[in-house]
């Protein structure tokens, strides 16, 4: 036995153990903090420690740590969702708050699938997660289908419409594909706003969510505890963004994952050797899209209303943040960084407008420091069993 190696991999998943711990406290204060000092100084604590942490050399050993436990991650996102829960288990906005970052979290990963993977910026993220939100109104207000077939309806014309706007993005390049994007994400809220079937620019309220004759929105009592009818909501958002996650990875991994690559990095290189372009770019365009709309009519439900106002240009652009403030091409950065774009300007409501210019200084900050993000995209192993050594 390799008494050395052994105890490297104890401390490493001690270093591991130590940080999720750590992490867990502190998003548990900052969603119950009220008092104005408490939040302020828990964003002050959090830059402290990251400085700190990166003159110690702490993300390098978190890093290596990882590399020697890589299903640790995954467990640990899992279990401080379900503590956190647990935690707040009456407190409404604390879980509305947890259950939107799960449902945002969802939506960028696939913008991440067309944004890191074959090169596609989307600026209409917000479009088709309205989408999704406004196809799952009109089905089970106007329907009696099934709210979980719904559920999937709406990803389908969510994917649908996407795999259309596909044909003039793929005529485009560079920025000019972009303003194709941001111009249907702009006519999709103004057709919104004008369409009086729709609801107009007041919106339409959306039935909750019925699984099984179960109405997701009634109140729970569980043993004499309230509990919070976010919840269930949680639970499928959690269940719907681990199976989100395992298909963006298992994509990345695999050789459709390697053709995406290939079309990100160098288009004329790539169809030299014989990948076809187009077909991986509308592949990732629908199935980012897909993944967008399913998301979108979970939000709606969960909401129970929707209204153009919620799915604007900047909305788009939040939704881009997210990406790019994660790491681009790397979905576990997309996580933390839906965190802190979905919950800080929540917490910072008592300096009012000035909320955003904070919340955008954070970030600015922290592309400053970590230009690739906080996670950034570790280089493609082509041959993972082989070492440099070719041993």
């Amino acid at each position: 036995l390799d008494f050395r190696k052994i105890e490297r991999a104890s401390l490493s998943m001690k270093l591991l153990i130590s940080t999720f711990v750590a992490c867990l406290v502190y998003s548990i204060l900052l969603l119950g903090s009220e008092n104005q000092l408490e939040v302020g100084a828990l964003v002050v604590l959090a830059f402290v420690v990251s400085l700190v942490g990166k003159k110690m050399g702490l993300m390098e050993k978190l890093a290596a740590a990882v590399r020697e436990h890589p299903q640790f991650p995954a467990y640990a996102c899992v279990a401080g969702v379900l503590i956190t829960m647990v935690v707040f288990h009456n407190s409404h906005f604390a879980l509305l708050m947890l259950a939107t970052v799960l449902i945002y979290s969802m939506v960028c990963l696939g913008l991440n699938i067309q944004f890191g993977y074959v090169g596609i910026v989307n600026f209409a993220g917000a479009a088709f997660f309205g989408i999704g939100s406004y196809t799952a109104a009109v089905l089970a207000t106007h329907t009696a289908v099934p709210h979980l077939v719904i559920l999937l309806l709406a990803a389908c014309v969510s994917a649908l419409i996407g795999s259309i706007l596909i044909y003039p993005v793929l005529r485009t390049r560079g920025h000019y594909a972009a303003l194709v994007t941001i111009a249907f994400g702009i006519l999709f809220r103004n057709f919104l706003e004008v369409n009086d079937t729709l609801g107009g620019p007041q919106g339409m309220k959306i039935p909750a969510l019925n699984l099984f004759g179960w109405n997701l929105s009634n109140g729970i009592e569980i043993f004499g505890y309230e509990i919070s009818f976010y919840i269930p909501y949680l639970l499928i958002a959690l269940i719907l963004l681990i199976l989100s996650f395992q298909i963006t990875r298992n994509l990345e991994r695999s050789w459709i994952g390697l053709s995406m690559d290939m079309v990100r990095t160098d288009e004329i290189a790539a169809s030299t050797f014989g990948v076809n372009i187009a077909h991986w770019k509308v592949v990732a365009f629908t199935l980012g899209n897909f993944i967008a709309g399913i998301a979108g009519a979970l939000y709606g439900m969960m909401t129970a209303y929707v209204a153009p106002n919620n799915f604007t240009f900047a909305d788009s652009l939040i939704l881009v943040s997210i990406v790019i403030l994660g790491g681009i091409g790397n979905p576990w950065g997309i996580i933390p960084a839906a965190a802190i774009v979905v919950i800080l300007p929540e917490k910072l409501q008592f300096i009012q407008e000035y909320r955003f210019l904070l919340y955008a200084i954070v970030v600015i900050l922290i592309l400053l420091f970590r230009p690739d993000g906080l996670l950034p995209r570790r280089i493609r192993e082509y041959f993972p069993g082989k070492k440099a050594g070719g041993k």
